[in-house]
């Protein structure tokens, strides 16, 4: 009787261990996310797709893709767990406004600078975030979602975050991931787009190379820039406005160790929360389903209508330039705000067809105007939608 009892008291306890385990809480959407995850790293690690950002969302993937009994407080979308307090970044938009102070630490504006007119190919880019907007109208999302997902199509993973978490918090994990995923992808989605939308004469064009830029235009720039932008569209002042504050803490020559602070540790940090928890938001019982789908579709469409306006506002720009000051509509794909990646798209296609053509210092100039670019759309969608 005491071996029965004690048998009996050991198997109790050991169903009631089983129940708390991963085996026993798994379902196929948790293994399906788990292999996504692993893809990320994988291209993280083998192609060198974006490593900064991969790694970090693919890790994310698998923690937030391990089966756990619910109440337990691990999980991220669980009130009083360390991975939901560490995503309360996220949620509330503190997290992107700190990854766009340190970019603007690290850019340099010259190329927009040096030829002004760069811009416009900047926001010609940003056709992509409207007119996912349109479709996704049609496809049955409200207004407020509909402009979170149409974001996707600037290339900008803060700033889909920061969007989205005003508007559709609900969809941030598979908006976040979306935008992400497409910046990583930039050059493997481009290229084609550009070699179809372009000649092979158009592919030789040089262009003049960009003027000597004077320090005291470096150091205008942010003021003036915040100032202009801000006043037309004072709902993107979180992202313009840290951005503007990085590049004067840059170029102003007198904060070397806070630029270098905000380009340096505070990045990397902030790169590794928004990452993480990014990944884990995609904890398969909330993450897979019907809209995370479409929204996956949507974003690649805005992504191509973004790289095809981009490029297709440049052959018509040329319309209205002379010889000599042509643009070369390689660059147009760089419009999208994923920089550096796609300006370095825009210099590697040129190299195929010209090895002494070298287009990257001019791509840098739209490159950098769609990150403007894709705040100030941001703002605008915020100002209506909010």
């Amino acid at each position: 009787m005491e071996n029965s009892g004690f048998f009996s008291f050991l198997t109790d306890h050991l169903g009631q261990f089983f129940t708390y385990t991963a085996f026993a809480n798994f379902t196929i959407g948790h293994i399906v996310m788990i292999i996504i995850g692993l893809v990320f790293i994988y291209l993280a690690i083998a192609k060198d797709y974006e490593p900064m950002l991969l790694v970090p969302i693919g890790f994310g993937m698998l923690v937030g893709n391990v089966p756990f009994y619910p109440g337990l407080k691990i999980g991220v979308y669980e009130s009083g767990s360390v991975m939901n307090y560490l995503y309360f970044g996220v949620l509330n938009g503190i997290y992107p406004p700190l990854i766009f102070l340190g970019i603007g630490a690290m850019t340099d504006f010259s190329a927009l600078i040096s030829n002004p007119k760069l811009i416009l190919i900047g926001a010609a880019a940003q056709f992509g975030i409207f007119g996912a907007y349109a479709i996704a109208l049609l496809l049955g999302f409200n207004a407020s979602e509909a402009g979170a997902i149409g974001i996707i199509g600037g290339a900008d993973g803060p700033t889909a975050i920061f969007l989205s978490s005003k508007l559709a918090p609900e969809l941030m994990g598979a908006i976040a991931v979306s935008a992400y995923s497409y910046m990583a992808l930039v050059p493997v989605i481009q290229p084609p787009i550009m070699r179809l939308l372009t000649t092979h004469k158009e592919r030789l064009i040089r262009m003049k190379p960009p003027r000597q830029v004077a320090k005291l235009e470096k150091i205008l720039f942010p003021i003036v820039g915040l100032l202009l932008t801000t006043f037309i569209v004072p709902s993107g002042m979180p992202l313009l406005g840290m951005l503007f504050f990085g590049n004067l803490l840059k170029e102003s020559g007198v904060t070397k160790r806070l630029a270098d602070t905000a380009k340096g540790s505070l990045i990397d940090i902030v790169t590794i929360l928004i990452g993480l928890t990014v990944g884990a938001s995609t904890q398969a019982t909330t993450f897979l389903t019907v809209k995370s789908v479409g929204i996956f579709a949507l974003g690649a469409f805005s992504f191509i209508i973004a790289t095809t306006g981009g490029v297709l506002f440049v052959k018509f720009l040329n319309l209205f330039l002379k010889e000599g000051s042509k643009i070369n509509p390689l660059i147009g794909n760089s419009g999208v705000s994923a920089v550096p990646d796609s300006a370095r798209v825009s210099q590697m296609v040129g190299l195929e067809y010209d090895k002494t053509n070298h287009l990257l210092m001019h791509a840098m100039g739209p490159n950098v105007a769609g990150v403007i670019g894709s705040a100030v759309a941001a703002g605008i969608l915020l100002s209506f939608l909010s």
